[in-house]
């Protein structure tokens, strides 16, 4: 079964459905733009426009302001639409919404700071805690850079880790801080092989002013203590890390498919050179490669649906216990690498003519590298965790669990 040509997803119809419909019928201009986004390392003006007059910065904002509330699932399918298109809007998309899905665990005073004054409000952020704050009157004082912020020239807010520091200067706890963007530096950093687009610069700020209701705890929010008001609202009692780990997913997702539809299409009348064959597809080596490529995607696809429905079921009842949420990590590793490897198969098939600059094979190819190695995504960090549960090895190497 399917849903919006994604294998493995039950068939549904309502609010999801809307939403990918509503993406997909961004595909065209997203396309049209996807190399002039790609040359000027930011998604154009008139795409982020779009994304935003069609709700897709909404998706997991709450309802209460004017948002879509949906679910990881939903986000994840939305993206890989977006990202069969290009891989930077659909990325930059997935990161301020579930980063605005981020800001509402913060206590209510911080949503109402960041939503109430302004429902269409953008968040970014970056969780490495490459900040430093200190105690004063009524919160704290936050400095820090903070590196690849994806959207950074988008975004009206920005939640960005920090380590606070207690009066003896000693470090109390990991944070993430809620600062508005106007207060931030950004500093144009971002030349890299791909994922150009996303423009994921540099924030700086100094003796940044934080009130105390803008801050989380991130120790405590990766064992789903929020300091949100309880609603019924059951997103917002999805668990930490797998949210914001598994949503990274969507757009390669989205870049996996769009390599496999390319070389599919091109297969019908590209010939083999040095061969009998006048066509690829005559070729049952090329035959192999495609399914072998086309099962590597659809493989991560399963993983991937598999663990957002596992999410979202799993925020009505509670935080989902570590030993899942460690099989969760290794799932978003495990998918990433399926893809990326996929699509090296695709462009073994297709030959030397995919890193044409003219081919949308090399810019697919760069931007699934680039955003595979996330450090959310590194496999081998997602298989040492779930290791570790396995053989009942008490060590937690990461927060982002």
């Amino acid at each position: 079964m399917s849903t919006n040509g994604v294998p493995g997803v039950p068939a549904e119809a309502g609010p999801r459905s809307e939403l990918v419909a509503a993406a997909a019928a961004l595909q065209p201009l997203l396309r049209e733009h996807a190399a002039r986004g790609d040359d000027d390392r930011a998604v154009p003006a008139e795409v982020i426009r779009a994304l935003s007059d069609a709700g897709i910065f909404r998706l997991l904002t709450p309802k209460r302001y004017g948002g879509q509330e949906a679910d990881l699932r939903t986000l994840t399918a939305v993206s890989e639409v977006l990202g069969e298109a290009d891989g930077s809007a659909a990325w930059v998309a997935m990161i301020i919404s579930v980063t605005n899905w981020l800001a509402c665990l913060f206590p209510d005073q911080a949503q109402e700071d960041v939503f109430g004054a302004d429902p269409d409000a953008r968040v970014t952020g970056v969780a490495a805690p490459t900040g430093i704050g200190e105690r004063v009157p009524g919160g704290w004082r936050v400095t820090g850079r903070w590196t690849y912020n994806s959207g950074a020239p988008y975004a009206t807010w920005a939640a960005v880790g920090a380590l606070l520091k207690d009066d003896n200067g000693a470090v109390a706890d990991q944070a993430l801080v809620l600062i508005p963007a106007s207060e931030l530096v950004m500093e144009d950093t971002w030349r890299t092989a791909g994922m150009r687009g996303t423009a994921s610069n540099t924030l700086y700020g100094q003796f940044v002013f934080v009130p105390e209701h803008r801050v989380l705890s991130v120790p405590a929010a990766s064992e789903g203590l929020y300091p949100r008001t309880a609603r019924e609202e059951v997103l917002y009692g999805a668990s930490f890390g797998p949210m914001l780990l598994l949503c990274l997913l969507g757009p390669l997702l989205g870049l996996g498919k769009a390599a496999l539809d390319v070389v599919v299409q091109a297969a019908a009348s590209k010939p083999l050179s040095f061969t009998v064959h006048g066509r690829q597809s005559d070729s049952v080596g090329i035959q192999m490669q495609v399914a072998e490529a086309a099962m590597k995607i659809e493989t991560a696809r399963l993983h991937t649906y598999q663990a957002t429905l596992q999410v979202d079921q799993a925020a009505a009842a509670g935080p989902l216990d570590y030993p899942a949420r460690a099989h969760l990590r290794a799932q978003a590793g495990f998918a990433a690498r399926q893809i990326v490897e996929a699509i090296a198969v695709l462009l073994d098939a297709h030959g030397a003519s995919a890193f044409a600059e003219t081919n949308i094979l090399q810019r697919i190819w760069r931007d699934a590298n680039t955003a595979a190695r996330h450090a959310g995504l590194i496999p081998a960090v997602g298989l040492e965790v779930y290791g570790k549960t396995l053989l009942d090895e008490n060590e937690r190497v990461s927060l982002m669990v």
